[in-house]
């Protein structure tokens, strides 16, 4: 069961490494629709972090770590 949340403290780390970088989010949102979203990582918390949408400055969204895990959500840094 170690292996999980090792996965997921590099996932985190990773993330938290990016704050304030740009990122392509894909999000599944059910039923074989995809979401692709242009945004900034705002802020990583211990189980969630924050991702300010460009589209919509208002807009905010939050993922947990589990859902990049999960491939329910994918994050692409720009090279």
């Amino acid at each position: 069961m170690m292996e999980g949340s090792n996965v997921l403290a590099s996932i985190r780390k990773n993330i938290e490494n990016h704050v304030g970088d740009k990122v392509t989010l894909k999000a599944n949102g059910g039923r074989r629709k995809v979401f692709v979203n242009k945004g900034t990582i705002e802020k990583a918390y211990p189980s969630i972090f924050v991702i300010r949408l460009e589209s919509d400055t208002q807009r905010k969204v939050t993922y947990s770590y589990s859902d990049v895990l999960t491939k329910t959500v994918q994050l692409v840094f720009p090279v």
